[in-house]
């Protein structure tokens, strides 16, 4: 029994040899590669070569393969398992199935085109038949909305900075002239929002969005400012003289983002920026063609190019510290626009252009109306009106700043607007383009009221609640009292109430000998910002309104020669026929007299300091803010003092006044006299 049991096992493992090897050679299998007979060694070396995902399988294989090498030595028996054998063929297919459902009525048909067929469906019905091709030339629609000197006013303003002229006097009467309180960002936003509504609408700042600002955005370096022209939207922003004031690294700023370097982020929130753009295409880095930032950008409507090129004014070098315009160049704005209008006319095909520039002008009396309408272009002077004789007659619109004024003028083809400031009206300028001419064959333009009879726009309203809790402490601290509104309206001779309360406060805290012994201080006009009002209580936040710039006072000695020299540069400033006048401290007198030729208008006898004519060779001790002292608003004549002292803000010097001697009564006006006219 035992000779036949292996007898068997002998023979079997020879047929499984036979069987390995007739598999190995005959044709492969429709599922696998063929493969060459191989010896047991040469198998499991094979075996490590397979790929990874038949390892698992190619081992347990080896594995059952050396457990039979082993019981066939130990053994001498039972032979080798013989190899898979192929696999078989597919079947056939089966029937086909019944017949699915038929399919969905296919999509109604374009233009009157019959409908496409759907899958194994019925026909689509037939579509509307098209509307008849328009006569004449198709056009476009757009709504260009613009701002300008907004200057940080989140907030309603104040006094005559909150309201605008919208009549006469009333009938019958001699009195003032009727107006409209307006102003506040949140409702300019809810106006910006129903002048957009339905249109294809450009939102739009001509400079001066920031700086020179309120305690509310001037705190926190003008980010809620930023925060809240997101909010409404806007698209497009001419830099303007104010948006230099920290130099152009904080513009910068600005534009992309960051923490303050000195301050972080006071509200404990990262500061993302102006998500609208800034453009400056006369502004560029000194000794290169390179703009601080793009000159232009180009927007669409209806598939038509409109380019908005940004400015400021040439002349910004002259108006903010040196500090503010170190390194950079400000080119003429004339040539920088036409140089852009025919650079994009020709390379781009853009033939619609849209110029925002901070430069402006004014209207002036007599005013057909009675008041100065905001709508309308009476009797206008200014630089503007001298810039945009000499523009390509390819500019459409100019949307001009700067002088805080308002009006809607049509010189030659070109519209000139301005906003006014504050954010107190929103231009409104309708264009229609020629899709074919891609030129603008029409336009209108109207100025229109931010009232505040609307209910404020709640995104830009929590931004402004956000950063008011944060500054109450601050805002709300009771300084002093007044007896009445303290203003910045001058009497003839240029002299304003505040400006002298103000000259005073800054000769009280520079008076003392260690503090620099002045005895005259002067304050530049354009440093003063808001009116103190009303009567009684006056917070902080009222004095930073005020005084926002944060100028440190500077005590230096000029001659009584410089002293006349200086007064001299008030006229003809900032422009031919236009006036600046220095406001002085108390003691300071002098008389000046316009029909005498420039440069020799102040009489040097009647210039005195507590009733002592100046003698043109002796030093005195002057008192001035770091903006002049450097120059500013023209006054050059500041940078020949000697013996410089530097001082307090110039807003604490004026909350320590106003402490001091509360309550304080308005300036009395009395320091600057004008030569009257010969009687005959």
């Amino acid at each position: 029994m035992r000779r036949t049991t292996l007898a068997v096992a002998v023979l079997l493992c020879l047929l499984a040899s036979v069987t390995t090897a007739g598999s190995t050679a005959s044709t492969k299998s429709p599922i696998t590669s063929s493969v060459k007979p191989v010896t047991p060694k040469a198998n499991r070396t094979a075996t490590k070569t397979k790929t990874a995902s038949k390892r698992s399988t190619r081992t347990k294989r080896s594995t059952r393969a050396k457990r039979v090498k082993r019981v066939t030595r130990a053994r001498g028996l039972r032979g080798k398992r013989g190899a898979r054998g192929p696999r078989g063929f597919t079947g056939p297919r089966g029937p086909a199935g019944p017949a699915g459902p038929a399919g969905p009525q296919g999509p109604k048909g374009d233009a009157g085109a019959l409908g496409a067929n759907g899958a194994a469906g019925a026909q689509g019905p037939k579509g509307d038949s098209g509307a008849s091709a328009p006569t004449g030339p198709a056009t476009a629609q757009v709504r260009v909305l613009g701002i300008n000197d907004l200057h940080g006013n989140l907030e309603p303003p104040s006094g005559s900075s909150g309201t605008t002229p919208t009549g006469p006097p009333a009938t019958g009467t001699t009195g003032p002239i009727q107006t409209t309180p307006t102003g506040g960002a949140a409702f300019m936003a809810t106006h910006v929002k129903r002048l957009s509504a339905g249109r294809d609408a450009v939102l739009v700042g001509a400079g001066d969005l920031i700086g020179a600002s309120p305690l509310l955005s001037g705190l926190f370096h003008d980010e809620p400012s930023i925060e809240a022209l997101n909010a409404m939207g806007m698209q497009y922003a001419g830099a303007g003289n104010h948006e230099f004031d920290e130099g152009v690294n904080e513009l910068l700023r600005m534009q992309f983002g960051g923490c303050h370097p000195t301050d972080g982020c006071q509200d404990g929130d990262p500061f993302a920026g102006a998500f609208f753009r800034y453009l400056a295409a006369n502004v560029r880095y000194q000794n290169t063609s390179r703009t601080i930032l793009p000159p232009y950008l180009i927007k669409r409507a209806g598939g038509v190019p409109v380019a908005y090129i940004g400015l400021t004014l040439k002349d910004t070098p002259k108006i903010v510290t040196p500090e503010g315009v170190r390194g950079l160049e400000f080119d003429d704005e004339p040539a920088t626009i036409n140089r852009l209008v025919k650079q994009l006319s020709d390379e781009q095909g853009v033939e619609a252009f849209v110029i925002i520039v901070h430069e402006g002008g004014q209207q002036n009396s007599p005013y057909p109306g009675g008041f100065p309408d905001v709508n309308r272009c009476d009797n206008p002077t200014g630089d503007i009106f001298n810039i945009v004789p000499k523009l390509s007659p390819k500019v459409d619109v100019v949307l001009s700043a700067h002088t805080h004024q308002a009006y809607v003028c049509q010189q030659g083809n070109t519209l000139v607007t301005s906003s006014s400031a504050f954010g107190r009206l929103v231009t409104s300028v309708d264009l229609t383009l020629d899709t074919a001419t891609k030129d603008v064959v029409a336009k209108t333009a109207r100025n229109e009221l931010v009232t505040r009879d609307v209910t404020p726009d709640p995104p830009t309203q929590q931004i402004i609640d956000k950063y008011k809790a944060i500054a109450a402490p601050i805002q709300n601290r009771v300084v002093g009292r007044i007896t009445a509104p303290i203003t910045r309206a001058s009497n003839p001779a240029g002299e304003s109430p505040l400006g002298d309360v103000i000259a005073d406060a800054q000769l009280a805290a520079t008076a003392a000998a260690n503090l620099g012994g002045a005895k005259v201080a002067f304050m530049n006009p354009g440093g003063i910002r808001a009116d103190l009002t009303p009567a009684g209580d006056v917070t902080y936040g009222q004095l930073y309104t005020t005084q926002p710039f944060a100028n440190t006072l500077v005590v230096k000695t000029l001659t009584g020669a410089q002293l006349d020299a200086l007064l001299e540069q008030q006229f003809n400033n900032p422009s031919p026929g236009a006036n600046r006048f220095l406001q002085p401290s108390k003691g300071f007198t002098y008389t000046f007299d316009l029909r005498r030729p420039a440069g020799d208008r102040v009489d040097a006898s009647t210039i005195k300091i507590d009733g002592a004519t100046v003698s043109p060779a002796t030093g005195y001790r002057v008192t001035m803010n770091s903006f002049l002292a450097t120059g500013g608003d023209g006054f050059t004549v500041f940078n020949q003092g000697m013996d410089q002292i530097g001082g307090a803000v110039d807003i604490d010097a004026l909350e320590a006044y106003i402490k001091a001697n509360s309550p304080v009564a308005p300036g009395p006006q009395d320091r600057i006299t004008q030569a009257a006219a010969p009687t005959t």
